[in-house]
């Protein structure tokens, strides 16, 4: 184990400037700041996931070179198991105790084996999508492993969400995340047993719970070589909505985990730095201050961006979906993507491979759809 990806660029060190001078507001996940008064002491505590081997005794020892969009990926999940464990408004603090649930979340993410999300895991679930253990990821490859991954997270039970097609179909989400709903349909045909459907009854109660807590992963491309001009006011919206857990994009050696802006320039981190792994303590306690914003945050103008990225989003309940939903529809400017009630009958049904909800068939329906980043459609004015 030698080095680990942190997440400032290497030859940049020594060169973070604290945000600017300037009366217009930060927004950092759906949170506002003002620079002139609350400066770095607000920039969000952000879990970074480093690490540093992958799989096999004869392979790499370093992710540096090809790891960058895997630990961007690491980065936008762990910021939704913060939310999902912690709170939105949880904050870290250097030296406290750590809460049980808050090492479990950097367990999850420790680069072993058996870690849920380490980059072994994740650098061999890519394998199956195409992509040979160091070679690079876009976008939307990586929201597929991480949807993979999150079904054997039985702690967290999230509903990692991929929208393909630039289109976000409510219905669909809504099945996924209450999925009790599909067998109590099925048992109120058949009668009621003691005042509970028998299909809903027959789900373990966990299975019950009213909504899965949803992480919503829309892969898009703005443009061709460079961002569509049209779509920067509707980005800039996406991170002042409360559900925002930020942007992952970037192209070959340069990923980037986007996490708000201020005035015309995106503010991200930047997974290249190289570091020694971390080891947890005989206690359980995990080393976690390379985990965490050392520096203020890197930033770069907008028109800069690279077109292929993926949003994210986390909904805790059922409410916070449908409040996504109207913000959504309430955002000014041309929109990234689709967001519908049902699915539009030109595109292709999930019944048709005749797949349960919980996608177990998950690897034939996204060879169908073709996890390649360049196939995504170029939405244009």
């Amino acid at each position: 184990m030698d080095a680990a990806t942190l997440t400032y660029d290497t030859l940049r060190f020594g060169e973070f400037e604290d945000f600017p001078e300037t009366s217009e507001p930060v927004w950092i996940l759906g949170k506002e700041y003002n620079a002139l008064t609350e400066r770095r002491d607000s920039v969000r505590r952000h879990v970074t996931a480093v690490g540093d081997c992958v799989p096999g005794g004869t392979g790499p020892t370093s992710d540096t070179g090809w790891g960058c969009m895997l630990r961007c990926g690491q980065m936008i999940l762990g910021e939704a198991l913060m939310c999902r464990h912690l709170g939105r408004d949880w904050r870290w603090a250097r030296e406290q105790k750590q809460r049980e649930e808050y090492i479990s979340i950097l367990n999850a993410f420790i680069d072993k084996k058996d870690s849920y999300y380490s980059i072994h895991q994740i650098a061999q679930m890519g394998v199956g999508e195409g992509k040979p253990i160091g070679q690079w990821y876009g976008p939307n490859t990586v929201a597929q492993v991480l949807k993979k991954l999150a079904v054997f997270d039985t702690w967290s039970r999230l509903v990692v969400h991929v929208a393909m097609d630039n289109t976000v179909i409510i219905e669909e989400i809504k099945r996924l995340c209450m999925p009790w709903l599909d067998l109590a349909g099925e048992a109120a045909g058949e009668g009621e047993v003691n005042g509970c459907l028998e299909g809903a009854c027959a789900l373990a109660e966990e299975e019950t719970a009213l909504w899965r807590p949803l992480v919503l992963l829309i892969p898009l491309r703005l443009g061709l070589s460079d961002i569509n001009e049209a779509y920067i006011e509707t980005l800039k919206q996406c991170f002042m909505l409360p559900q925002s857990l930020g942007v992952i994009g970037g192209k070959p050696n340069s990923a980037h985990y986007f996490i708000g802006y201020v005035g015309e320039e995106l503010i991200y981190l930047d997974p290249h730095t190289t570091q020694p792994a971390v080891e947890p303590c005989e206690d359980g306690q995990v080393p976690d201050d390379t985990y965490h914003c050392q520096h203020p945050p890197c930033r770069m103008h907008i028109c800069e961006l690279d077109p292929s990225i993926a949003a994210g989003f986390f909904c805790k309940t059922e409410d916070d979906f449908d409040d996504w939903c109207m913000r959504i529809r309430r955002v000014r400017g041309l929109p990234m993507f689709e967001l519908v009630d049902s699915q539009p009958v030109h595109m292709v049904s999930v019944d048709t491979f005749n797949l349960t909800p919980d996608f177990s068939d998950s690897d034939r329906l996204e060879r169908f759809f073709d996890s390649e980043d360049e196939e995504f459609e170029i939405l244009s004015l």
